[in-house]
């Protein structure tokens, strides 16, 4: 079977790559006190180097001891958006969810082809996978994990295994205190169907028995020898877009030549359903195998398997049991659009709540060689919209993000198995590992630094475990759209934390329109000590407080080069804020919070450890009342779930107390709301 597809490519583990900084990036990192990370193949093969990445959040004062002491952020879903559009169709805004996505990268990337051309191809997906939060069942769940380790696989002994013995494998394998995102079935589905013999291998050596005697997926040119890490399928990580179903949905593709933009978004399994062979236990055929053999259809129907399509969905529509009542569901201009699909896992045609059609932009110029800003001076960013789940459920999600660098050394759109390295028939792979050249230095050969596993290479990185949740019960609040403003960064000084980040806010310059909403937020750990082993970096944790915590606040200040802040009675921000929800509120409460603008500001400059000032508004949890704060904030909680507020029309400017330390470290932040005509009155 051959395919020609945008090719995506990997390689061993060295220097290289990608980190996002928010929303925060594993790099496959649990809570380790050290600044290499214990497992570089826990969940993911990222390709980047040990010290990247930050430890999941905290939702104390102390490092969690289970998984319910984490903290996930929660934002807060997309509205109707879909159904907001101008008199060209196209949204208004209205109804968004934005959260600001930043990385680095680094080996550059952006420029047009044509008219700014960089030294590098390269093109970035992202990614999401979302299940209802209260998924039933350990081997589901998508989860950070307890310990560092790899999830267990073990291979199907018996072609011919039945059921129960597929779910003893699937039950013994799987760990609940290991991290989790793409299920035990996606993996074991990868190892057990035949890889594409198509694709384009060099002069790589890849195995040829999985074991049962044939080559499967988790082989590829980048991961010759299968090495699993976590649950992913090898073959669908390096190669874009994938020619079978995955649990993942595309958020954005952004490319150096936007003329392939058509040609991707119709590629994506957000729109384009795709077909994997389904296999039964039974001969009534209504137990199906999670796994198949064949990759093509004339191998699937010919060993009597069905070929069938799946589509990509956000998830299903219960309410509508027929096709004809999931397609007249598109009539009620409810911001969601339904279609009549099979989902990827599942056997019955059912009504799913179709996924838009990933965002296809030019993606960001960052230099070479150097895991800095762009040219505007940020980090390279990208606003992503949250979904908008018609069912209001909470969900539990992870993100991903691969980063794909090709040269123009051979064309990988169009070379493929035919090109590969044959001894026997003599043929030689366009690319060679280490080869020698002949520059015409009088015959004197000179080596090149090629590894035909890397001539094409993918890096990634992941999110800890995050949730959607339904938007707060208020009137008006499914049109109104929401920006988050979150922190970025980790505990230490600038060499110490890299290829991490120093703290700051995200956005640190963030614009909006009078009448929009902004959900302050942030997540912290308890253990990022950056202890050795520290690799190729040093080692240790310069900052304010305890030693390994993050923490986090907001005071206001007058001016962005003023580094006290203003006392309550001269500011403006929280006087001016209008409290829509606030963290000690359940979202389904449709009564607005009574917050006074001092509660609101005690709140914040304490990271949530006092939720007012006065023992007669809010008792035990006051200012009043409760045990004083420690003055660097080491007994405040490292996360914080903060509030959704309005504010008024104007400028104004922030920091942090205990991270802002003038000539080691800067956190402030500055937030313009613009006046409008229409803006939307709470």
């Amino acid at each position: 079977m051959k395919f020609l597809i945008c090719l995506f490519v990997c390689v061993s583990v060295t220097n290289g790559d990608l980190y996002l900084h928010n929303p925060r990036g594993s790099n496959n990192r649990l809570n380790e006190q050290s600044a290499n990370r214990n497992n570089a193949n826990r969940m993911f093969d990222s390709q980047n180097n040990n010290r990247g990445g930050y430890n999941f959040g905290d939702s104390s004062n102390n490092p969690s001891n289970n998984e319910n002491q984490q903290y996930r952020m929660e934002y807060f879903m997309s509205g109707p958006y879909m159904k907001y559009v101008d008199e060209d169709g196209v949204p208004t805004g209205e109804g968004q969810s934005l959260l600001n996505i930043e990385w680095t990268n680094q080996h550059g990337c952006g420029g047009d082809e044509d008219s700014d051309p960089h030294k590098t191809n390269c093109m970035l997906i992202m990614q999401y996978m979302c299940q209802d939060d209260d998924a039933a069942g350990e081997n589901v769940e998508i989860r950070n994990g307890q310990n560092t380790n790899t999830q267990q696989h073990t291979r199907i002994q018996n072609l011919n295994e039945n059921q129960n013995q597929a779910n003893n494998r699937r039950n013994n394998d799987v760990q609940a205190n290991r991290g989790l995102q793409e299920p035990w079935e996606w993996y074991d589905k990868c190892y057990n169907r035949e890889r594409n013999m198509g694709l384009f291998t060099a002069d790589q050596n890849l195995r040829t028995d999985n074991g049962n005697g044939y080559s499967s997926a988790i082989y590829t040119r980048q991961n010759p020898q299968g090495t699993q890490r976590g649950y992913e399928c090898p073959e669908e990580r390096d190669y874009y877009p994938y020619w079978h179903p995955t649990p993942w949905r595309d958020v954005a593709v952004l490319v150096q030549n936007v003329s392939e933009c058509s040609t991707l978004q119709g590629a994506s399994y957000n729109v384009q359903p795709y077909y994997e062979c389904v296999e039964f236990y039974n001969n009534a055929r209504t137990q199906r195998k999670h796994w198949s053999r064949y990759n093509n259809q004339a191998d699937c129907e010919a060993n009597d398997g069905d070929w069938l399509p799946f589509t990509a969905y956000l998830e299903t529509a219960p309410t509508f049991t027929t096709e004809s009542q999931c397609n007249a569901a598109n009539n009620r201009n409810d911001g969601a659009t339904y279609v009549w699909g099979r989902p990827e896992g599942g056997l019955d045609l059912q009504c799913l709540v179709a996924v838009p059609a990933p965002d296809c932009l030019q993606a960001p110029w960052s230099r070479d060689n150097h895991l800095g800003n762009t040219r505007t001076g940020e980090n390279a960013q990208y606003t992503m919209t949250l979904p908008y789940f018609p069912s209001g459920n909470f969900k539990r999600c992870a993100f991903r993000m691969r980063y794909n660098i090709t040269t123009d050394d051979y064309d990988p759109a169009n070379t493929d198995a035919s090109h590969n390295q044959n001894y026997q028939t003599g043929r030689v792979s366009p690319i060679q590992n280490n080869p020698n050249v002949d520059v015409g230095a009088d015959s004197v050969p000179l080596r090149l630094a090629v590894n035909t596993a890397q001539f094409g290479r993918v890096f990634q990185d992941r999110s800890h475990v995050f949730k959607i949740a339904p938007r707060p019960d208020r009137e008006g609040i499914e049109s109104a759209k929401i920006v988050n403003l979150n922190v970025r960064g980790k505990r230490g000084n600038i060499v110490q934390v890299y290829p991490a980040i120093e703290y700051d806010f995200v956005p640190t310059r963030l614009t909006i329109d009078e009448g929009d909403m902004i959900h302050i937020q942030w997540t912290g750990s308890n253990t990022h000590n950056n202890g050795n082993p520290a690799g190729d970096g040093q080692a240790g944790d310069a900052g304010e407080g305890r030693g390994g915590t993050d923490r986090n606040n907001i005071v206001q200040i007058a001016d962005a080069l003023d580094n006290y802040p203003l006392p309550f009675d001269m500011t403006s921000m929280w006087q001016n804020a209008n409290v829509i929800w606030m963290h000690t509120q359940d979202s389904s409460e449709t009564q607005l919070p009574d917050i006074a603008a001092v509660d609101l500001a005690v709140s914040m400059a304490s990271a949530g450890y006092y939720q007012c000032m006065s023992a007669a508004t809010c008792g035990g949890q006051s200012a009043q009342n409760k045990n004083k704060i420690n003055n660097l904030l080491d007994n405040a909680p490292a996360s914080y779930k903060g509030a959704l507020l309005q504010i008024s029309t104007g400028e104004y400017h922030y920091m942090c107390t205990r991270n802002n330390n003038f000539t080691n470290r800067s956190q402030k932040g500055m937030l313009v709301v613009k006046e409008t005509n229409n803006a939307k009155k709470k």
